[in-house]
């Protein structure tokens, strides 16, 4: 018979680890695993800025990677979390 895999609620091999308030140690170790499993470039521009580092011929990969990033991340919080900081975005907007 196979084996099942146990994942906790919200995890899954496809979708980011979600976010909802608590334990971001353990969230942070989940997304740093998560996106380096896609694209270690990934990791690198959310936590270095990596952008400034691609070669500046190559804009269409530099808005890809940052496009990617920010997907991950807003699928990464539930919706308190992504409320939060939709609202810390629209105050420096003004």
């Amino acid at each position: 018979m196979a084996e099942k895999f146990s994942f906790g609620e919200g995890a899954c091999l496809n979708n980011p680890p979600l976010f909802c308030g608590m334990k971001y140690g353990l969230w942070c170790i989940r997304m740093k695993f998560f996106v380096e499993s896609l694209d270690k470039k990934i990791w690198n521009v959310i936590t270095k800025n990596y952008l400034m580092s691609i070669s500046e011929n190559d804009s269409s990969e530099t808005e890809h990677l940052d496009c990617i990033a920010m997907n991950i991340i807003v699928y990464a919080l539930d919706s308190n979390e992504l409320l939060k900081v939709s609202e810390c975005m629209s105050a420096k907007e003004m």
